[in-house]
């Protein structure tokens, strides 16, 4: 896995750690992190700061030019609004650690022009799992079940 990957899944241990769900992001331009982050609703009381928000959110104001030549990198599939901020600022590839526990947007993303690129990370979905059986609550809040 590399070190882009890795830095997600800290991203998604950490806010496990912090009582909340362990989804992490990165978003990497030009070979270097420039914001990273994780799944905040819980911590912050939030209802928009999935990973990938997150990371966006940290990586601050950026040129349009700086995401049209990122990667993002999330441990989980993107949900639609996650998605959607993909689309909004052209973020032309996303690596996503695994679908198995939740399938995203991903067929829209990669209808718009997105490389979807899937690891499919056994760390990433026992890190899901444990989560999902621990507090599914939590889960079924997250996802609107």
């Amino acid at each position: 896995m590399d070190e882009f990957m890795e830095a997600a899944i800290e991203e998604a241990r950490q806010g496990l750690a912090e009582g909340g769900i362990p989804i992490g992001s990165v978003l990497v331009h030009a070979g270097r992190i420039v914001g990273r982050g994780h799944n905040r609703r819980v911590q912050s009381g939030s209802v928009v700061l999935h990973g990938e928000m997150d990371a966006l959110e940290n990586a601050g104001r950026q040129p349009a030019k700086v995401y049209r030549e990122s990667t993002l990198y999330t441990t989980l599939s993107p949900c639609p609004m996650c998605s959607g901020a993909i689309l909004l600022y052209g973020i032309p590839k996303v690596v996503v650690g695994e679908n198995r526990t939740f399938m995203g947007d991903e067929d829209h993303l990669r209808a718009r022009g997105v490389e979807v690129q899937v690891i499919d990370s056994d760390e990433c979905a026992a890190l899901m799992r444990q989560f999902i059986n621990d507090s599914p609550e939590l889960w079924n809040e997250d996802i609107g079940s």
